[in-house]
């Protein structure tokens, strides 16, 4: 199979791709892939580290509001079309597969008025502005929230999970708490608001420290690389308990993600795919800086089902945070349940059904 895939900008559509593609190589070593990503985004640094081919184009979103630049942004999509057109006769794919973001609007597009396969995946609950335009276009859809259906042409949207819980499910984790300086046989709440942090997170996990000092559970606080040494100024002289680490970054998430017992966290698409898959209870706190307000809709659809709680930034407190996590944390049969909701709400072979529907328009 020879399969050219686009998606970029964040991680959120980049890591469903990368599985997407493992699973691919696991089920046909002879596959041939290439991955066309933007000049500007995350995927540039990596995708090339997994061993992929890639190439690039350059490309920009549309500003909302009127705008001098949205006019360079029709004159790169036009630029970054010809180029696709291009790339595609060059390596004649079976199929073309967009995890979304702008770059993959120009490959996919490109590819269906050529009359190649194409699919695109949605990632969340709310469709992005590029899958809606490519939805008119392609040949099937993807979707990893039932949310997202009604938002699609029926005749053509299966439900398939996101990839990438497929590939957290599988992965053997050799992790223990005493590799953080916790204890092994202690539940753990892990608060983690990105890569990056999140500024509300950890303000006021901050000034919740004094009181986690005194639960019975234990807590791991990922404060992010950037934030990690204002958090610490911000604590200054306070005592930590043992109870407690605080770390800049964890750089195998997923390895860790199952020793998990909760989590409190933002709810971005490939986030819930990985405790769904995990079965792992949650406190969301949905970012309000995203597109449609999307999260807070990915973050309900666990609420709903008594997966998740849900906390919006503007009530995150240290009187609502603590309470939520010792709704939790405190209540083994609770957890325990929220914990199975979670896991009957993963779908631990989205990969395989994404590639599936991939395999089925192939010519």
């Amino acid at each position: 199979m020879r399969l050219m895939i686009s998606g970029g900008g964040t991680g959120g559509h980049i890591y469903p791709a990368l599985a997407l593609i493992e699973e691919l190589r696991r089920t046909d070593p002879d596959a041939d892939v290439l991955y066309v990503g933007s000049t500007r985004g995350l995927e540039k640094d990596i995708v090339p580290k997994n061993n992929i081919k890639f190439k690039e184009l350059k490309i920009q979103g549309f500003k909302r509001s009127l705008s001098f630049s949205n006019i360079k942004t029709v004159a790169l999509f036009l630029q970054s079309l010809h180029k696709s057109k291009k790339m595609i006769k060059e390596f004649k794919p079976d199929v073309v597969v967009g995890t979304g973001g702008y770059v993959s609007g120009a490959v996919v597009y490109a590819a269906s008025q050529m009359g190649i396969p194409t699919m695109i995946h949605e990632q969340n609950s709310m469709v992005g502005l590029t899958n809606r335009f490519l939805s008119k276009h392609v040949d099937k859809i993807a979707v990893g929230f039932e949310d997202a259906i009604s938002q699609f042409p029926k005749e053509k949207t299966i439900y398939t999970g996101n990839p990438r819980a497929q590939q957290v499910a599988n992965l053997k984790s050799d992790f223990e708490w005493q590799d953080v300086g916790l204890k092994n046989d202690v539940p753990t709440l892990l608060i983690f608001g990105g890569s990056q942090g999140a500024l509300k997170i950890n303000k006021v996990v901050t000034e919740s420290i004094r009181l986690f000092n005194k639960k019975d559970y234990q807590v791991l606080f990922v404060t992010g690389k950037k934030r990690y040494a204002d958090v610490m100024k911000q604590i200054g002289d306070q005592k930590i308990n043992d109870n407690i680490v605080i770390k800049d970054y964890i750089s195998d998430m997923p390895n860790m993600l199952p020793k998990v017992a909760a989590i409190v966290g933002r709810a971005g698409a490939t986030s819930l795919a990985e405790i769904t898959a995990l079965g792992i209870p949650s406190v969301l706190i949905p970012s309000p800086y995203v597109t449609a307000d999307h999260q807070t809709k990915n973050a309900l659809s666990l609420v709903k089902n008594d997966a998740a709680l849900i906390i919006t930034e503007a009530d995150l407190t240290p009187e609502t945070l603590i309470d939520n996590a010792d709704f939790i944390m405190n209540d083994k049969d609770k957890r325990e349940k929220m914990a199975e909701n979670s896991r009957q709400m993963g779908c631990r072979d989205a990969a395989t059904r994404v590639l599936d529907v991939a395999k089925s328009i192939c010519k």
